[in-house]
């Protein structure tokens, strides 16, 4: 298992359309993903868990990956939250 702090670094937020490419990235992956906030932990191949976290820019979010493909997993999922306005 792994997990990664990373910044949402988007002014608004994880808000639909890095949220969707967020989940049409971590259903590439088979190891279970996670995304950790403010004590909410949901399943990042969900967009509706994504949604549902509210969180905005400069929030400060956990990743937890579980798999064989972990590394890349959180990899991948930790450049779109940081990256993708």
């Amino acid at each position: 298992m792994l997990t990664k702090e990373v910044t949402v670094k988007s002014t608004a937020g994880l808000h639909a359309r890095p949220a969707t490419l967020l989940v049409k990235t971590a259903t590439t992956f088979k190891s279970k993903i996670e995304i950790e906030y403010t004590g909410k932990k949901i399943n990042a191949k969900t967009l509706i868990g994504i949604l549902s976290l509210g969180a905005g820019p400069g929030a400060k979010v956990k990743l937890i990956a579980d798999g064989e493909d972990e590394t890349k997993a959180i990899e991948d999922i930790g450049k779109i939250i940081e990256n993708v306005e």
